[in-house]
């Protein structure tokens, strides 16, 4: 295998997604298009990537960091002006060298892989991705000689109509022997009515020289597209997530419906797992096996152990210990630790706060700011009051303790094991272990209060 590098194209602004954001940095399941882009291209065996930045190229160095070497297009010129942008850096070396298009996200490491060999294998100076397209209209078309070489490329504006009838099409992803790419390039001419450098006229260059261009026709022609627009991005972010849920499934995840049902790339799920429709799936999350995930859930960078169920909830950068249940309508909030077999019932929210194992929070409770720990009963109403208005603080509530129903906890307060706070209470000090708190007022009755009422 031959020295792989690769140039990202990333300069365009793309006016025509009529937005304030790059192109390039548009998301895609979760990720900037560029950096689905870049994944892929890493997966080929690429050793070195140069992006061509311009427009917005400070936040597309952002999102990409290390990943990659940069050179700036100051002027767009044509994609042979950007191309020729890496020449500093890539100009001298031997080896083979992917361009790429940055608003291409469904382009695989596999099919990269598969066009890098097709290349080496074949002796070509250059390599083109082609694809067999349905409906060709307005790609251009790949004509081959007699003995099935790559001929030319032709535009759709200047086809004839036999070529207009070719089905195989160019997607605009190239692989090029280093040295003939550079070489090329400083022949490339600007003599057309845009006045721009194109790379495609590299192609008639290196055929010009006596050398084989060849073509690698990938598999799938939903990989081609280029996105140009928010339709395209549309259907691009469409056959992400198929690709997404079908690789789950495959993996042995059962989807109530995959056609609704948002998972990122990065998200792990276990076998048996259930997802029903409508769950958003983000980030680093990792679900264990044997889950239940209920409708219309949220998790995002979160780590659910085996066995957990999750009804109707959202739970963001926390950790579900196993044969845990949660919801329906509960909301865990960053940094939650919750241990084995606890419950989280209806309308509790939990947030910055260690809950220990066993312990239970059936309904309409808020827990924040708290370490818990086992086997503990949270009444319906229970407050963890953490804020004085300037500064928080945490409480500390012992193994099977009790909290009643409508209790507030001010913290700083700890409550020790086996204590109970009762219903109505407002927990101002500590409780000692084993001890009963009680904080209500007198409670006093007004007698004939009805007949006082029905006079007025």
């Amino acid at each position: 295998m031959s020295n792989r590098m690769a140039i990202v194209l990333a300069a365009g602004k793309g006016t025509r997604m009529k937005s304030s954001l790059y192109k390039v940095l548009h998301p895609v399941c979760g990720l900037p298009m560029v950096e689905h882009v870049i994944r892929s291209v890493k997966q080929s065996g690429v050793s070195q990537i140069v992006t061509i930045v311009g427009h917005g190229a400070e936040k597309v160095q952002e999102v990409l960091g290390d990943y990659s070497q940069y050179a700036l297009q100051e002027e767009q010129l044509g994609t042979g002006h950007a191309v020729l942008q890496a020449k500093d850096l890539l100009g001298t070396l031997d080896g083979t060298t992917l361009v790429i298009c940055g608003d291409t996200p469904l382009l695989t490491g596999e099919t990269l892989t598969e066009l890098f060999d097709t290349h080496e294998k074949s002796g070509a100076k250059a390599t083109i991705l082609t694809a067999i397209a349905d409906d060709s209209t307005g790609y251009g078309r790949i004509v081959r000689s007699a003995n099935d070489e790559v001929a030319k490329i032709v535009e759709q504006k200047d086809a004839q109509a036999a070529e207009l009838a070719i089905k195989e099409i160019n997607t605009g992803t190239y692989v090029f022997d280093n040295q003939a790419l550079f070489n090329a390039l400083s022949h490339v001419t600007n003599d057309n009515a845009q006045g721009e450098y194109y790379l495609p006229d590299v192609i008639e260059l290196i055929k010009a020289d006596g050398d084989v261009v060849s073509a690698h026709i990938m598999d799938d022609m939903d990989e081609a597209i280029g996105v140009n627009d928010r339709v395209a991005l549309s259907q691009a972010q469409r056959t992400m997530m198929r690709r997404i849920n079908l690789a789950h499934m495959r993996n042995g995840v059962t989807f109530g419906n995959a056609d609704s049902t948002y998972i990122e790339p990065d998200v792990v799920i276990g076998n048996d797992t259930v997802i029903e429709a409508g769950v958003h799936l983000k980030g680093q999350t990792i679900i264990g096996s044997n889950c239940f995930v209920g409708m219309n859930s949220e998790i995002v960078d979160s780590q659910i152990a085996d066995h957990v169920t999750i009804t109707q909830s959202v739970i963001e950068e926390s950790i579900i210990g196993e044969r845990t249940d949660i919801g329906p309508f509960a909301h865990i909030r960053p940094n939650s630790v919750l241990g084995k077999e606890v419950h989280i019932g209806n309308f509790v929210e939990v947030k910055n706060s260690r809950v220990g194992d066993e312990t239970k929070a059936g309904h309409l409770a808020y827990i924040g700011d708290a370490d818990l720990g086992k086997k503990i009963n949270v009444g319906c109403g229970t407050i963890f009051v953490n804020y004085n208005g300037k500064s928080k603080a945490r409480s500390n509530i012992g193994d099977q303790a009790f909290i009643g129903s409508n209790a507030n906890i001010v913290a700083p307060v700890n409550v020790g094991e086996k204590g109970f706070v009762a219903a109505g209470s407002t927990i101002i000090n500590d409780v000692p272990a084993e001890a009963l708190a009680i904080s209500r007022t007198e409670q006093k009755n007004v007698p004939n209060y009805w007949e006082k009422l029905s006079k007025k």
